[in-house]
């Protein structure tokens, strides 16, 4: 019985993941749009940790101010590099084709995922130094 049961629902089962996968191209600006969001979201939550280390970096009795002061300039670049985002994002409007919303939201991608590698080396950059100078870091991701 079981195999019967199997047998005649292995056709159904198979073909499921290829309608799942069927989305329209609406669908598909959707989802871009909101990965691209997630994105921006994830990154505004560590904006408070570069002015913290900032901070950090300026208190902290290291013994290579230059290193320190690079650090700085380095965070200090990366809320930049944010602020500019989004002062320069602007969601296309509804009646643009889907195939250039694509196109935008994916250079969009391109450009928050370079900002979010200048959020991650300057934030890892800033604690080790800190680290190394003894300091106690914020380490909240």
């Amino acid at each position: 019985m079981k195999k019967l049961c199997l047998i005649l629902l292995f056709p159904l089962m198979t073909s499921l993941p290829a309608c799942l996968s069927l989305q329209s191209d609406e669908q598909k600006g959707e989802a871009a749009e909101k990965a691209m969001l997630a994105k921006h979201d994830e990154l505004m939550a560590q904006m408070d940790q570069l002015t913290v280390l900032r901070q950090q970096l300026q208190k902290a009795p290291t013994p290579d101010t230059v290193a320190a002061g690079r650090q700085r300039r380095a965070l200090l670049a990366a809320d930049a590099a944010m602020m500019n985002w989004m002062h320069r994002y602007r969601k296309p409007a509804d009646t643009v084709a889907v195939a250039r919303r694509l196109d935008y939201y994916a250079g969009q991608q391109k450009k928050i995922d370079s900002v979010a590698g200048l959020f991650r080396t300057s934030i890892d950059s800033a604690r080790l130094l800190l680290q190394t100078a003894g300091a106690p870091t914020s380490s909240a991701h």
